[in-house]
């Protein structure tokens, strides 16, 4: 698409909103005007109605067998969970159990046993014939024994981790144990520190272990005596994984970051160098996933996932592979899973509601389309269709400059057949902040839904943001108030608009987590561009929620291994550093409460770890003192993730409620009794657009 000398004047006059660079007709701006003319020459999407939207697969887990002859699978219906195994070759799937609680599913390394991992237990399935089934290991407890792998060598065991708490007979410490199939456990090391990595060279021994060391990651190489001898010290949020595996010669293979920008697949040589044996060929992305070679580990396989998703061959025969899965599923996010005689292909789409599976004969080249059940209604588990990917809309990646020249990623959605320009516009900012938005899933369908309901929908990847390497994550420094955070999501709307994409009169904002905050900071601080707010989970305050998860058991799941205050200043946003916080307060929703006039609803959760329900109700109370146009609903039983069927179709009809009332996009179709009951039990606070939809508290919630 060719834009005349006068429409880039036109462009270029729009950027007084915001100062910028020197305009001009960058290849990020001929990429997305070229694929935005690619979206309005579709054919128009009918409106689908929004149970549509509400539906889940019913094959959550799937698993190939190492030697790629079977396919392990957990399959719902009625609201029951059972196991099936599928020939690979063909024939009938029979059915293993007929009720497990299972959330996941491993092959044992020689496939002959079926590990299913619940909350409280591993349990062993004999899955060729043989007698033993029963639980290998109890999960949690005192010990918080978890289970860390499937042993990458051993015919039939897998790998335990406990954390054993201080005594007054003994210290603190950690242990890594062998168990086999009938729950028999040798140790194999413990440790006074916490053991964040191991691998095995390929005789089975334990040849390195990584540990926790203060703020670093340390790995060592294990003497034939037992004794450590330190090889890589990974310092300020370095990333170091080592894979389960050496290679033949020894050396160690690992996922990491080290002395590079890009998080990568390196070798560790004897010499104490690393060697890149993979990174992103767009020089953009993290490395997302390896997949190995199920009889010896050896990397067969690297993907990334920045604003495309990509898959490389990492030999020969993998790249042949590789090229004819390609073809056969162009265009597709493709997870694999490498088997001797087999692949199995995940296929997924931001068009695609769910996931598709097949299987790749890698010896004649077939495909064979696999478990292609139904899916299921959220609301009453049952069997529904999908909706037709012919009418979804497609998530366009973008990349836009910041006006401080850093380049920004993120994607747009765009109704199939519309005018962009004619189009409201509506920000869905992602949570974390140390999280992105990706660009392989249709995801729980918030955006494709606003699409599908006529609005054009913006999803930031803001610096800070995750899989773009340590760079993109670190230059944040910290801003995440009113700031240069902020900064990002509102001039890539405001570039957005100086493309021709949306109506600057009709802009809104939206979000969960962090995401909810920046909806905060929008419709308080960019009044004049965001003209009405849906926060899910919202912290008012960001410095004072991040002082309040630290005293909580959810700093550790958040910082992963090294203490959750350090894993904050690394990331200049130290919870004990007063002027920080006082600024981060100073520039916060909470603080400018009397500056927020946009209609604003909010969503919280009466369990939620992550956002104090305390921090809402009071950000909520002086908003409605204040004479605030605001909507509260709290669920008491749930937590920052709210799974609740109710509570996901009760997000769809709120924010199109409110979007349409503020941007005039599609009305909402009106709740249905169980809705509007579990609506009416929630709401705490209407606002003037919720009582406009009939909806009052409850006299007693």
């Amino acid at each position: 698409m060719h834009l005349s000398f006068r429409s880039l004047l036109v462009l270029c006059a729009a950027w007084f909103l915001l100062p910028v660079l020197p305009c001009r007709a960058d290849a990020d701006g001929d990429a997305l005007r070229a694929a935005v003319a690619r979206e309005r020459a579709r054919p128009a999407a009918p409106r689908f109605d929004r149970a549509a939207f509400l539906r889940h697969t019913s094959v959550p887990v799937v698993a190939l067998s190492p030697e790629g002859d079977q396919v392990a699978y957990l399959r719902e219906r009625n609201g029951h969970r059972s196991l099936w195994l599928l020939p690979a070759a063909g024939g009938q799937a029979r059915q293993l159990l007929g009720e497990t609680d299972a959330q996941q599913l491993y092959w044992s390394h020689d496939g002959r046993w079926l590990l299913l991992e619940s909350p409280r237990q591993l349990f062993a399935v004999a899955a060729a014939g043989q007698g033993g089934s029963g639980i290998v290991a109890t999960l949690g407890g005192r010990e918080r024994r978890e289970l860390w792998m499937v042993d990458p060598l051993q015919p039939a065991a897998v790998l335990l981790r406990e954390h054993l708490p201080a005594t007054p007979d003994a210290p603190e410490r950690w242990q890594l144990l062998r168990a086999d199939m009938r729950g028999q456990r040798s140790l194999l090391r413990a440790d006074g520190r916490q053991l964040a990595g191991v691998a095995f060279d390929r005789t089975g021994r334990l040849a390195f272990v990584e540990r926790v060391e203060g703020e670093a990651l340390v790995i060592h190489r294990v003497a034939a005596d037992g004794s450590l001898h330190e090889v890589l010290r990974c310092v300020r949020l370095q990333r170091c994984d080592p894979l389960p595996l050496t290679d033949a010669q020894g050396r160690l293979l690992l996922r990491g970051d080290v002395g590079g920008d890009l998080y990568r697949l390196l070798r560790l040589e004897p010499d104490g160098s690393l060697h890149t044996l993979h990174v992103d060929p767009r020089g953009e992305a993290d490395l997302d996933a390896v997949a190995p070679d199920p009889r010896d580990g050896t990397p067969r396989l690297a993907s990334y996932r920045g604003t495309v998703a990509a898959n490389h061959g990492l030999d020969e025969d993998a790249r042949r592979h590789l090229a004819a899965i390609e073809a056969r599923y162009p265009g597709r996010n493709l997870a694999l899973t490498v088997g001797a005689s087999h692949w199995l292909v995940d296929e997924r789409a931001s068009t695609l509601q769910g996931e598709r599976w097949h299987l790749y004969d890698t010896r004649d080249g077939a495909f064979t389309d696999i478990l292609d059940f139904p899916p299921l209604d959220e609301r009453d588990d049952r069997p529904a269709t999908w909706l037709p990917e012919s009418a979804m809309a497609r998530k366009l990646p973008m990349a836009w400059r910041a006006s401080d020249g850093m380049r920004v990623h993120g994607f747009l959605w765009l109704p199939p057949g519309a005018d962009p320009a004619r189009l409201p516009l509506v920000a869905v900012v992602h949570g974390g902040p140390w999280d992105a938005a990706r660009p392989d899933a249709f995801g729980t369908g918030y955006s494709q839904f606003l699409a599908n309901r006529g609005y054009a929908v913006f999803e930031p990847n803001f610096r800070g943001s995750t899989h773009y390497g340590r760079a993109y994550v670190f230059a944040a420094h910290g801003d995440f108030g009113n700031g240069r955070v902020q900064q990002d999501i509102v001039e890539g709307v405001r570039w957005l608009l100086a493309q021709g994409i949306g109506d600057a009169d009709r802009v809104g904002i939206a979000g969960a987590s962090f995401g909810g905050y920046a909806t905060l900071l929008g419709v308080t601080f960019q009044p004049e561009l965001f003209k009405v707010g849906v926060a899910i989970v919202p912290p008012p305050d960001f410095g004072w929620d991040l002082r309040w998860i630290g005293r909580t058991p959810e700093a550790l799941a958040l910082s992963r291994y090294i203490p959750f205050e350090d894993w904050l200043k690394a990331l200049s946003v130290d919870p004990r550093d007063a002027a920080a916080m006082a600024r981060l307060h100073a520039q916060s929703p909470l603080a400018h409460a009397g500056d927020m006039n946009r209609p604003l609803l909010l969503f919280a959760g009466g369990e939620d770890k992550r956002v104090a329900l305390r921090g809402v109700l009071g950000y909520a109370a002086r908003l409605r003192l204040q004479g605030k146009d605001v909507s509260l609903l709290v669920d008491p039983q749930a937590g920052h993730h709210n799974d609740k069927p109710l509570a996901h179709e009760a997000y769809l009809y709120l924010l199109a409620l409110m979007l349409h009332r503020h941007l005039g996009g599609a009305a909402p179709q009106p709740p249905d009794p169980a809705l509007r009951g579990y609506l009416t039990r929630s709401l705490r606070i209407a606002g003037r657009d919720l009582r406009a939809g009939g909806l009052e508290p409850a006299a007693n919630p």
